[in-house]
């Protein structure tokens, strides 16, 4: 029996919005327009790099006749952005906690591979991570069920967990028909009653237990 727990990573495991704000005001920046607060850029998140440059485009003044150069650039600098992106509290631990439990721990994500990477070593995060599928590691993003059930076939799973933050994720696991645990303090532009889940989670310390009744749940 393999228990498996895939996570997502932007707005799940860290806060990253901070620094998606400063590298997309910087596009804004260097074509004489104002920048956004990070609430309107909260909105552009979740379905992938390019969905993120469409809405930029759509709520400013960029031209869209200018979209492979804008993404481009938009890529250049979001794979430099780190400084102000932060590991959740208590992320650590609660990763450390599973794997002594025995459960082997997967990313997917809809992140491109090279900030995913570049990421996950500046927080030094890698070595937690058996298996990690970015949004452009298959020609579908999430909530195409394909990249979750990759990083499952991946990972060897018999009982299966995906963990995120958005109804991006909710989706993506229910199309999978894996459980869901909803982390309340991400990336959010929808209640969480509008979110399904299986189990809600606020503090990464919780996170273990509730990964254990889910998979005690499951037929044996």
């Amino acid at each position: 029996m393999t228990r498996a727990v895939v996570f997502d990573l932007d707005g799940t495991l860290i806060d990253s919005l901070p620094d998606m704000t400063v590298s997309a005001n910087t596009l804004l920046a260097e074509h004489g327009l104002p920048p956004l607060d990070r609430s309107q850029v909260a909105g552009f998140v979740g379905f992938g790099v390019r969905v993120f440059m469409n809405r930029l485009i759509a709520a400013t003044a960029l031209k869209a006749s200018e979209y492979d150069t804008l993404l481009q650039r938009f890529m250049a600098l979001y794979v430099q952005a780190t400084d102000h992106t932060e590991v959740f509290p208590h992320v650590r631990e609660a990763l450390d906690a599973l794997r002594d439990q025995g459960c082997v721990l997967g990313l997917c994500t809809n992140k491109p591979t090279a900030p995913m990477k570049a990421v996950l070593a500046a927080l030094d995060l890698a070595e937690y991570f058996e298996v990690a599928v970015a949004g452009d590691t298959l020609s579908v993003p999430k909530p195409d069920p394909a990249p979750l059930k990759l990083a499952f076939e991946k990972l060897g799973a018999t009982e299966a967990v995906y963990v995120g933050d958005s109804p991006v994720d909710a989706e993506t696991a229910q199309r999978a028909r894996v459980p869901f645990l909803l982390f309340s303090e991400g990336i959010r532009t929808v209640s969480l009653d509008e979110i399904p889940h299986d189990k809600l989670f606020h503090d990464f310390r919780t996170l273990p237990e509730s990964v254990n009744a889910l998979f005690a749940s499951y037929p044996h």
